[in-house]
């Protein structure tokens, strides 16, 4: 037998005058018709018919509203054989209810498509959607922070309490210019209103209803600058001499270069932030200088993210969904059902996580024998903390300041002919047992000694320059 039809029809987004003559054909064609809502200029116009309003008022959320539109629909048309659905503008933008249609089996559904809002828009703003393609946004589901690049038509922001929501959306402070801001109320009807506002004005126009949109220009974020830098790669690949030249291999020491450079500029900002005395000037040269380190080590991965993408292996959305996806996965007390109260539960769960994620019979696989010495002892101090090593084994770390000093005196009071071997012997064996407690107290404390070694180096290096010159 053949299936009943729901034929969905447009309003249009404005009076009478903009619904379509097929649309109109249907709505006198004598079928049951239903209107989603009667809050719309033209629904006045066109008698006495059945909305779906009473839902809106009954159901808990916009959800269950579409929901029970589309099964009251679909049992109208097993009922009479046949029923026109009328939605505010047109079927196929912004209605939810249509999507779920589709998905309805017993019933056929035909859709005629209509003017949308959408295309008032364009004329209002002046814009061609062909040469500036245009992003459309649902206010009542955006996400929570409006991304880029831009234009973004913001639609179905029917009220200032929206209007604030998509203000809030819009993270300007570190934006090098505020967009601008237009909203667009009531358009096609005697009451239109085009007009551009502040950002922060935005939730003042307070006559804003299910006819209100807001057009912002330009949204610049991460998305639009990622991209930007991934193709000013391949120009780079393309017209470069010496990017063309460039490998895997050729690159590490760059990367090994700019990771340090980072770390160093890293280092001056946490000073900065703990002088007292330091000037805004100075604090913002050390922010700017790290903002421009760490440029350069995203531009490695970036290079290395294009070399790889050339040989058809990954590219850098494979990198970042990886390592989103990898840190998902790794805190299932923020996305799952794990409970973990402190951050070494956090730890621990993670070392877990890991082990199993890279099927290692042990936390310390992974952890390069190459790395420098201080660096991989305190890895391996941290792994054995997560495992609560240090609590079982005392004499991992839980060293006093007496066993230290104990520690040093057998050191250079046992000093033997084998001393003089960089490795081996009692000597070597003492001193990178004080070493390995020296790490462990620093880690107590919370400093990084490989940075505080470095620290030292620099002092060390200041004092010789300075008797240098001295002596000059």
């Amino acid at each position: 037998m053949p299936r009943p039809p729901v034929v969905v029809v447009g309003l249009g987004p404005g009076d009478l005058d903009l619904i379509s003559a097929s649309s109109r054909a249907e709505l006198e064609s004598g079928a049951p018709v239903v209107l989603r809502t009667g809050q719309h200029p033209a629904a006045s116009s066109l008698g006495e018919f059945v909305t779906f309003d009473h839902l809106y008022e009954s159901c808990g959320s916009f959800d269950e509203v579409y929901e029970a539109i589309v099964g009251e629909l679909a049992a109208l048309a097993v009922a009479h054989g046949r029923v026109v659905y009328a939605v505010p503008g047109s079927p196929l933008v912004a209605e939810r209810t249509v999507e779920l249609l589709r998905s309805v089996d017993g019933i056929d559904l035909m859709i005629l498509p209509s003017l949308s809002f959408l295309d008032l828009a364009y004329e209002a703003l002046d814009l061609d959607p062909l040469h500036s393609p245009l992003t459309v946004v649902d206010a009542t589901t955006r996400p929570t922070r409006l991304r880029g690049p831009g234009p973004l038509l913001v639609a179905q922001c029917h009220s200032p309490a929206v209007l604030s929501d998509v203000k809030l959306a819009v993270d300007v402070d570190l934006l090098e210019r505020r967009p601008d801001v237009v909203i667009l109320h009531h358009l096609g009807l005697p009451d239109e209103q085009v007009v551009t506002v502040d950002l922060d004005d935005l939730d003042r126009f307070e006559v804003a209803d299910h006819l209100t949109s807001v057009y912002i220009s330009e949204l610049r974020t991460v998305g639009p600058a990622a991209e930007d830098l991934v193709d000013l790669m391949a120009a780079l690949r393309e017209r470069c001499p010496w990017d063309q030249k460039q490998t895997h291999g050729s690159l590490t020491r760059h990367l090994l270069e700019e990771s340090y450079e980072a770390l160093e500029a890293l280092e001056a900002l946490a000073a900065a932030l703990d002088d007292d005395a330091i000037e805004a000037a100075g604090l913002d040269a050390a922010y700017e200088h790290v903002a421009e380190e760490l440029g350069d080590v995203v531009f490695q991965v970036v290079f290395h993210a294009h070399l790889a993408a050339e040989a058809g292996r990954f590219d850098l959305t494979q990198v970042l969904d990886g390592v989103r996806t990898k840190l998902i996965g790794r805190h299932p007390h923020v996305f799952g059902d794990v409970t973990a109260e402190t951050a070494d539960e956090v730890a621990a769960n993670w070392e877990e996580i890991k082990k199993a994620e890279k099927g290692r019979s042990s936390v310390t696989d992974g952890i390069p024998a190459a790395l420098p010495a201080l660096t991989r002892y305190t890895k391996l101090l941290r792994k054995a903390a997560a495992i609560d090593v240090l609590d079982d084994e005392g004499d991992l770390g839980d060293r006093s300041i007496t066993d230290l000093e104990a520690v040093l005196s057998a050191t250079t009071s046992s000093t033997s002919d084998d001393a003089t071997s960089a490795g081996v012997g009692e000597a070597a064996t003492l001193i990178g047992r004080l070493l390995g407690d020296v790490v462990a107290l620093a880690r107590g404390l919370g400093v990084d000694p490989e940075s505080a070694l470095r620290r030292q180096a620099d002092e060390l290096t200041a004092t010789i320059v300075a008797h240098e010159v001295d002596e000059a």
